[in-house]
């Protein structure tokens, strides 16, 4: 894949940062960024030669420390004290394919050339991001207000010899990467600092992680949607394009469209029914899964928005002679968008339990627990069990993060968004979305087999003889943990054809 070039000029999209992120191709700084990055700074510079006048962050404190001036033989010290003082993230480490994109938002949103850093900083973040040397960053510390300033401070310590990296798997210090790579610290200068740690790249990146993570999910939901149908011996009728013509929700229309695909030419799909409707589980696939489709289609367009803005504070504005004070660090969009996104993934893992629950239930021809001698083998019945204690967590998982605010910073920054928790939490709904949707496919599967000898589509059927290679059907009970496991890594890398 060829290299990435930064420009501000050309927005990134969901598609080019997963291509990018998948590939692991190089990132560089376009002639025009690093036009703007160096014109912003240079403006900064001489607007603060000989000007005794204050500006926030660059030579005052922070926070409710804003009216103290510094003088100009401390700045450099502020800004060094600015990365280590707020470097008080704790907590689990937060995973390095999430570091690996808080350090390509950083970039991004330096690369305008309104934050007034300098260009051999930006420089160096992507160095690191192209040498896979990613910071070790907590996930406790941020309320997603002056921006996620304890993860990012642990993003910006490593920068100048301190903190920790991940290097080839394992935790070195900051300095100890610096040494290997032959790099020396860099001494920030003023509004530097300020500049790295203002930013919603924590949160941001954790949106980005989990919305790109549940446009896959949600592809596999349809396919377990679609082998459930057959499965549970449905109609089609509820995939009827005529139904959602006259409700007209982009997402239902093609959800039902993507189950027709799955299941076209399916000779069980075609067979007579005996049953004149079917459970809500399978009916409304559409409306469901549509609905987590649209709200992800909405989710999107907040946080692309974001992947492409400026979010420190304060910003320059050389050509207009200003710099201005303001709160593009104030993660709500971000927090707002991530809440719902957790509740409608967990959606798609909630409709995904009930089939699991139909298809184990003994009805329709299917024996209690999809197992050929219930009763002395229990089947898949604890399947169930886990699919349900699952379902549950997300339920307490998708309370609200953005609903709360605690006042912090001696009142200046007295409403918070509570980003950084929304991201947390919703990565953890989407891990237990992947699960769920492993333990529906296991079970649509064993269930589709039942069904002999009459067939389901082409393209169901393929998936089934290649996943039959990894885990085989369930005769005798054995451990089903090893047998999930192995599903969750076929999904993982199954090519899906809609």
């Amino acid at each position: 894949m060829p290299n990435l070039t930064l420009t501000p000029s050309q927005a990134l999209d969901l598609d080019a940062l997963a291509v990018l992120l998948k590939h692991g191709a190089q990132v560089e700084l376009s002639i025009e960024a690093r036009e703007r990055i160096n014109h912003c700074r240079q403006y900064l510079d001489a607007k603060l030669a000989g000007n005794d006048q204050l500006f926030y962050g660059i030579n005052t404190g922070f926070g409710s420390l804003c009216n103290i001036g510094i003088s100009d033989e401390d700045i450099a010290q502020l800004q060094y004290n600015l990365v280590t003082s707020h470097a008080v993230g704790t907590g689990d480490a937060v995973p390095p394919e999430v570091v690996r994109i808080m350090l390509l938002l950083k970039v991004r949103s330096l690369s305008y050339g309104y934050s007034a850093v300098r260009e051999t900083v930006v420089q160096r973040l992507l160095d690191f991001y192209n040498h896979n040397l990613f910071p070790v960053v907590f996930e406790l510390g941020s309320l997603g207000a002056s921006g996620d300033l304890a993860p990012l401070a642990h993003l910006s310590l490593p920068l100048i010899g301190l903190g920790e990296c991940w290097y080839e798997g394992k935790r070195i210090t900051g300095a100890e990467m610096l040494q290997k790579n032959g790099w020396t610290p860099l001494q920030f200068q003023a509004k530097e600092a300020l500049a790295l740690l203002n930013g919603t790249q924590f949160s941001t990146a954790y949106a980005v992680w989990s919305l790109m993570e549940g446009r896959r999910l949600s592809r596999i939901a349809h396919l377990n949607a679609a082998i459930g149908y057959d499965a549970f011996d449905c109609r089609l009728s509820p995939l009827d394009a005529r139904i959602h013509n006259i409700r007209p929700h982009a997402g239902q229309g093609a959800s039902a469209a993507t189950v027709r695909r799955w299941l076209e030419g399916s000779e069980i799909s075609q067979s007579e029914k005996n049953n004149v409707q079917d459970p809500y589980a399978f009916r409304c696939v559409p409306q469901v899964h549509g609905a987590s489709l649209d709200a992800m289609a909405h989710v999107n367009s907040v946080i692309m928005t974001e992947v492409n803005s400026v979010t420190d504070n304060p910003n320059v504005f050389p050509d207009d002679d200003l710099i201005l004070s303001g709160g593009n660090f104030h993660a709500q969009p971000i927090a707002l968008a991530l809440d719902y996104l957790a509740i409608a993934l967990a959606e798609l893992g909630s409709i995904s339990e009930r089939r699991v629950y139909q298809l184990i239930g003994g009805q329709r021809g299917l024996p209690p627990f999809l197992t050929d001698d219930p009763g002395l083998h229990s089947g898949y019945m604890i399947a169930q069990y886990t699919a349900a204690s699952i379902v549950s967590q997300n339920k307490g998982l998708c309370t609200p993060a953005s609903v709360d605010s605690i006042v912090s910073c001696n009142g200046q920054e007295d409403h918070v968004s509570m980003a950084a928790n929304a991201g947390t939490k919703a990565r953890r709904v989407v891990l237990n979305l992947e699960r769920l949707l492993a333990i529906e496919f296991m079970v649509a599967v064993q269930a589709l087999e039942y069904r002999r000898p009459k067939h389901s589509s082409e393209a169901i059927e393929n998936v089934v003889v290649q996943y039959r290679a990894v885990v085989p059907r369930l005769g005798a009970d054995r451990v089903l943990h090893y047998d999930l496991e192995k599903t969750i890594q076929f999904l993982k890398t199954l090519p899906l054809a809609f």
